[in-house]
């Protein structure tokens, strides 16, 4: 069709449903998404770290003051699921721009290359 191959389809609104999304999409640049979308995604991320980051904290007092075994499991639970969301965050940001840019280069060397990177990800969470 007429689409750039430098354009990226993105849901800018990652709350709507995808028949919206159908509707109402923008062809947006790699460049033009790290400006956009991955700044605020920056600032999400970091707030949620520092919340972590305080959980942590908070863990350690909990073991310091020797707290109920079943309340220190819980909330490390809840850091891991934090950490799990920062993870997910970092993943799509970095298929959006990184992965998306390789693709639309062409350039076969690169796209294997972040291939290789995303299957050598995947195979160390199974480690």
């Amino acid at each position: 069709g007429n689409r750039d191959a430098s354009t990226v389809p993105i849901n800018p609104r990652r709350d709507k449903p995808f028949a919206v999304f159908l509707f109402t999409a923008r062809l947006y640049t790699p460049q033009v998404y790290i400006v956009e979308f991955m700044i605020q995604d920056k600032d999400a991320t970091q707030k949620r770290l520092r919340r972590i980051e305080g959980q942590v904290r908070g863990l350690a007092r909990m073991i310091e003051q020797e707290r109920y075994c079943i309340d220190i499991l819980t909330q490390i639970q809840a850091v891991k699921a934090a950490l799990m969301k920062v993870e997910n965050a970092v993943l799509r940001d970095h298929s959006a721009t990184c992965v998306e840019a390789a693709i639309a280069s062409g350039d076969e060397t690169e796209q294997r290359q972040k291939f290789d990177e995303l299957v050598e990800l995947f195979a160390q969470v199974k480690r």
